[in-house]
């Protein structure tokens, strides 16, 4: 991966700046802070995968993000390049991105402490999902075959009716989000989902602090409503069945919290 990083940064004339890898999930992505010839601040970020399976909804997100989006009025970074490799089986893809300097708000997708958030940030985010919502799209993000079949396992109730899907970023958590100016950042899973994914996906990662996690569910009305059903009943099935793989067991107890409230609704 580095020495691919290597060639891709030569390839899209850039200097890779010392000491700022960031590995990505089982090593698949690698991504380091650098600047073009002209100085400018980017991020430049490797993706791999086998040739055969170099295609389709992650692979070709954060390209379709920045043809529908762009730079979302300020709220996600834009992509500059892209450039593509394969090598002995293994397809590579480097993306260049406008560089996000500020830190997003917690190392871990689950937040872990109290946040004191500004109004107007939480204004920002909610009229950023807004415009997300309102685009037209054919990616797919919540497949309904997995609704039919997650659902019933994981809570123990039918599938709740989707009275409307829309696109959302499908990823968002307090890992990919910055707070001033805020940024929504990966958008790599991005697409149609039952109405209400996102808020019920931030709640989901907001479980174990009250406090945050009432302000989500008042900024986000959708949250407890009939409307919203189907969206939280899809997040807490999928992330309870990441517990039964062994990961999220921070977030156990308060799943099955959650699943006991949908369950009555």
């Amino acid at each position: 991966m580095r020495s691919r990083h290597a060639r891709a940064a030569q390839a899209l004339d850039v200097r890779v700046e010392p000491g700022g890898e960031f590995w990505g999930w089982a090593g698949r992505t690698l991504g380091v802070p650098a600047r073009t010839a002209v100085g400018a601040p980017v991020w430049l970020r490797l993706v791999s995968a086998p040739e055969d399976k170099a295609s389709g909804k992650l692979w070709d997100g954060a390209l379709d993000a920045q043809h529908v989006f762009g730079d979302l009025d300020g709220r996600r970074p834009a992509l500059l390049a892209v450039h593509d490799a394969v090598d002995d089986g293994t397809a590579y893809r480097a993306e260049l991105s406008a560089r996000v300097d500020q830190p997003v708000l917690s190392d871990d997708p689950v937040l872990q402490c109290d946040l004191q958030l500004p109004d107007s940030w939480w204004a920002d985010l909610a009229g950023t999902l807004e415009k997300v919502s309102a685009v037209d799209t054919d990616r797919v993000a919540v497949r309904p075959q997995y609704m039919d079949r997650a659902i019933p396992e994981f809570l123990g109730i039918p599938a709740p009716a989707v009275a409307r899907s829309t696109a959302a970023h499908s990823d968002l958590h307090w890992a990919n989000l910055t707070a001033a100016p805020l940024q929504l950042l990966d958008w790599e899973g991005w697409g149609r989902a039952p109405e209400g994914f996102d808020a019920a996906t931030f709640y989901a990662y907001t479980l174990l602090q009250e406090n945050v996690a009432a302000r989500v569910r008042a900024v986000f009305p959708i949250l407890g409503s009939p409307a919203g059903l189907a969206a939280e009943a899809t997040v807490c099935a999928q992330l309870l069945q990441t517990v039964a793989r062994g990961d999220n067991l921070i977030l156990e107890d308060q799943l099955r919290n959650w699943s006991e409230e949908l369950r009555s609704r």
